[in-house]
């Protein structure tokens, strides 16, 4: 059971960080069974949401988001929900995801810089070391001479 679009997100946006946001009908939507235990409900209702968005051809993102999230994600990110006995629900919580898993992936880490440790943290060190060492020689057993 496929729909290209849920009911009442036609024309709706959405908001991934404040420089992107997705045109809601770019998602493609599969509702299955969500299978194991349950009974009648959980064999007969398409209560498992399945949401798709094509990164590698979806025209709501920029080049350098693109690039980003086919390098992060791959070219298609899929969101699978089948938490709740709602279709509804399962398809909130989809939106969720797909929304968190893009938004993670479109974070921009700044690159570490190089730093020295200052004289003092140097001395800490040394001085540590030469304790740790003072306690060590302290467990050692005692020579002939002592």
């Amino acid at each position: 059971m496929t729909a290209p679009v849920p009911p009442g997100a036609a024309g709706d946006r959405l908001r991934v960080n404040s420089t992107c946001t997705i045109d809601a009908r770019e998602i493609e939507w599969r509702f299955t069974t969500s299978g194991g235990p349950g009974g009648q409900h959980a064999n007969r209702s398409h209560t498992r949401a399945e949401a798709r968005l094509d990164l590698a051809v979806s025209p709501s993102l920029t080049e350098s988001q693109r690039r980003r999230l086919v390098e992060r994600i791959g070219p298609v990110a899929v969101v699978v929900v089948d938490e709740t006995r709602s279709q509804t629900r399962n398809r909130t919580l989809a939106l969720e995801r797909l929304v968190a898993k893009l938004a993670g992936a479109l974070v921009v880490e700044r690159p570490r810089r190089a730093t020295k440790p200052s004289k003092a943290a140097q001395r800490r060190r040394i001085e540590s070391k030469k304790q740790r060492g003072e306690v060590k020689r302290g467990r050692a057993r005692p020579g002939r001479d002592d």
